[in-house]
């Protein structure tokens, strides 16, 4: 997929995860991003948030393609390329520091194989792992963390 141009909510450089706002799975994934991303490289937001819908909008990303109005996948948006599932989190993975990005040495297993470990996790997220009734708030100290449409 050719590199997409940055939108109104993205800058080029911005490094951003869109996740399930109401998994329980991915509500812990985001607090991994926030403790581990000294450098605060990545920006968060949650696909159920406004300024998440709209990326997903600009981008032309869909919820799943499962029929049923979830989000079976993780999205993440670097340098104007979108990145999903496995390839999304391996590429995240990379990017964070030691130990971390040993987690990207996966790369080498073929996509089809990491994407179908991926899919049978997503699928089984909330069964095994909960879920919220609602998106769950972050803690005050982790809300610059997160995009929204106000600017600073």
């Amino acid at each position: 997929m050719p590199a997409l141009a940055p939108s109104a909510f993205v800058e080029a450089t911005d490094k951003v995860i869109l996740f399930d706002g109401v998994c329980k799975l991915c509500h812990g994934w985001s607090r991994f991003i926030i403790r581990f991303d000294k450098a605060k490289q990545f920006k968060l937001a949650t696909v159920q948030s406004a300024v998440g819908a709209a990326i997903m909008d600009y981008y032309q990303l869909q919820p799943s393609d499962n029929g049923k109005d979830t989000f079976d996948t993780m999205y993440y948006i670097q340098d104007g390329h979108v990145y999903e599932k496995s390839s999304a989190f391996l590429q995240i993975m990379a990017a964070m520091p030691y130990p971390w990005r040993l987690a990207s040495i996966f790369k080498i297993i073929p996509t089809r194989f990491r994407d179908g470990v991926y899919d049978f996790i997503a699928s089984n997220r909330y069964k095994i792992f909960g879920k919220y009734p609602l998106c769950v708030m972050q803690k005050p100290d982790h809300e610059q963390r997160f995009m929204s449409f106000e600017k600073d």
